[in-house]
This record gives C-alpha cells, structure tokens and sequence, in this order.
C-alpha cells in the first residue's frame, strides 16, 4: 500500500489557563470522576501557567520528522487541540489518501495503545466517505534508538549529582500507573496478558544494560481512581520513603514510560518526587524524556520505512509488540480491553 503522509497521534494538553478545566472535563468526560479530583488535577497545571509542554514538544517533533521525509507530517490530539478529527479532515481536504500513524507511546494496553485505535476510527468516522486510510505504526518500546536515547538521558542526569553521590545514587525506571486489571488485559490470552507492564520492564532492562547497570527499580506515577481499585505499585514517591530508609545517597529517575515532558512527568517527578527526596536529604536527578533526542525521530523515520518494506524490523526485546493495523481496527479480538476501562 503506498502511503502519502504521516500523521503523529498524541494525548494533547493546555496551552493556556483558561484551557485546563476544559482539558481535564475532556480526557475524563464519562468516567465519573468527581469534581475536587478534577480540582486537585487543575492546580498542577495552573501550577505552570496552565500550559502543558506537550504540545510543544509535539510540535518539534513533528518539525523533526518532517525534516528528514518528503512526506507531509500532520499534528492531532485525543483531547486537545488540535483534535484527531479537525487534523484527518484537513488531511482529506488536502487530498491525503493514506497515512501512517505514529501515536506517541511506545507501550500497549488499552491507554497506550487500543485507545489510539479508537481515535483513529472515531477520526475517520466523524470525517465520512473521503477520510483517508490510516496504518498505525507498532510498538517501539525495545527499538534501538529508543534505548539509547534513554540511555544517555540517564548518563546526562547522573553527571548533574555531586560527584560523590553518583555512583551509590539508585537507578529507579517510571511509567504512568494503570489499574491491574488494565493491565492483565494488556495484550491477549494468548501471551499472557499484562503487556504493558512487561514491556515496561523489558525498556527499563534494555536502558539498564546499555548503561552497564545490572541492579535497578521498576516503579509507578500518576495514579488516580477510588482507592478500592488496585494500580500498579508501587508509587515512585513512597519507593523513595524504602530508599531513604535504606539509606541510598541519591536517586535518579528515568521516566522510560514517557516520550516527551508533560505535566504528570514535570508535577509528579520534577516537583513532589524531587522535593520528598529533598526532605529525605537525598540526591535527586531527573533524566529527560526521549522523544527531543535526534535519534527519535530517525526511529520514526526507520518505523515508516519498516512498515512500507524498506527496512528490516528492528528490536532488542522478545515481549510481544503489535504490528500495524488499518483504520483503527485493533491487533485482535479484545486486545487489550479490559472489563472497565480506566479512570
């Protein structure tokens, strides 16, 4: 199938003040999520002027990708402007018959990976007769330029602790909770499930021995949801309460789960993971996410000509990573679907 565009799927974010409540009614309409969580959420964001980076860095990437392709690279969000429907229906008025689809998380389960299926159908059905085909790309959780980007992030973070906490400061991986039911629906019955988690880990041990580092933690940020609904744990805060009373020197923490800064990352790690390992008397050290490294966008790059048959896959890891599917269809029956989908 020829492909005549790129088009780079994310979550979105605000861009000003007056855009958070919107925002946040956006990405939990449907839930049932109560009010004073939506206003504990709220105060993170007017925390930094109510701007999300996320759409920036979007936004660089996209310029990044486009750089290095003749193909013309389009910009859409699941909750926020610009939306996954506004950016097909530019894309069929601009004549694009097919695209690829590079959603910006490199995991799966429902949120990582099903949910931008549904985007993508829910874009073309709202666009009609005329919406373009749309392939989204796998998974590049193990993708060599993926760990190696990482991998220097982490080495550019130790380099910034006084020189006599690097080498006892504790390595800890991050990546966004999710419910445990999500993720025991994480990909199907067939390989066990619980992809997301696995495939975390499998990142975190790919960075881990790029970096020569044999001992590590895989932890959990950002949860949210009734507490009487178990979450992947434990949380990145309280590991580090079990770090401190062990006596570990310092901390660096590499949210390998993420691709790019957003306020989950620059709240929960920059601001309260940081400042419990200040009241600890702790060294703290945050590495960058890795979706500015050039590398990330040669990976994108390398992810479209795999797809179209000019390139061999490329991959470090064994755990199951889901080709491409068209039209949002998912990778299999109930892929990825838990019971209830999560708060």
């Amino acid at each position: 199938m020829e492909f005549d565009a790129i088009l780079l799927l994310s979550f979105g974010g605000p861009e000003a003040p007056g855009e958070v409540r919107p925002f946040l009614e956006n990405v939990t309409r449907g839930r049932g999520v109560p009010p004073e969580r939506l206003d504990a959420v709220e105060e993170h964001y007017q925390h930094f002027g109510g701007v999300s980076p996320i759409n920036a860095r979007n936004r660089e990437l996209v310029a990044a990708i486009a750089a290095r392709t003749e193909l013309p690279v389009y910009f859409g969000n699941r909750n926020w402007h610009p939306f996954a429907e506004d950016t097909v229906r530019t894309m069929a008025r601009d004549g694009i018959r097919s695209a690829l689809v590079f959603a910006t998380s490199a995991y799966g389960g429902y949120s990582a990976c099903r949910q931008y299926h549904e985007d993508i159908a829910r874009a073309r059905a709202a666009v009609g007769d005329g919406a373009p085909e749309l392939v989204k790309l796998r998974h590049f959780h193990d993708h060599p330029d993926f760990v190696r980007a990482n991998a220097d992030a982490i080495r550019a973070a130790v380099a910034r602790l006084p020189a006599e906490q690097r080498d006892p400061a504790r390595l800890v991986f991050t990546a966004h909770s999710i419910p445990t039911a999500a993720d025991a629906a994480a990909g199907t019955p067939a390989d066990g499930g619980h992809r997301y988690s696995r495939q975390v880990a499998e990142a975190a041990a790919l960075v881990a021995a790029e970096l020569g580092v044999d001992d590590f933690d895989v932890v959990w940020q950002s949860r949210s949801g009734p507490p009487q609904v178990p979450w992947l744990e434990p949380d990145v805060v309280d590991h580090i309460d079990d770090l401190a009373a062990k006596g570990v020197p310092a901390v660096v923490v590499a949210p390998v789960g993420f691709v790019s800064d957003h306020v989950e990352v620059i709240w929960d790690l920059d601001n309260e993971a940081a400042e419990r390992c200040a009241a600890h008397g702790m060294g703290f050290a945050r590495a960058a996410t890795a979706g500015p490294d050039p590398r990330f966008a040669d990976m994108v790059i390398e992810l479209v000509r795999e797809h179209t048959g000019g390139l061999p896959a490329r991959r470090l890891g064994a755990v199951p990573a889901a080709g491409c599917t068209r039209n949002g269809a998912p990778c299999a029956v109930d892929c990825c679907l838990p019971a209830r989908r999560p708060a």
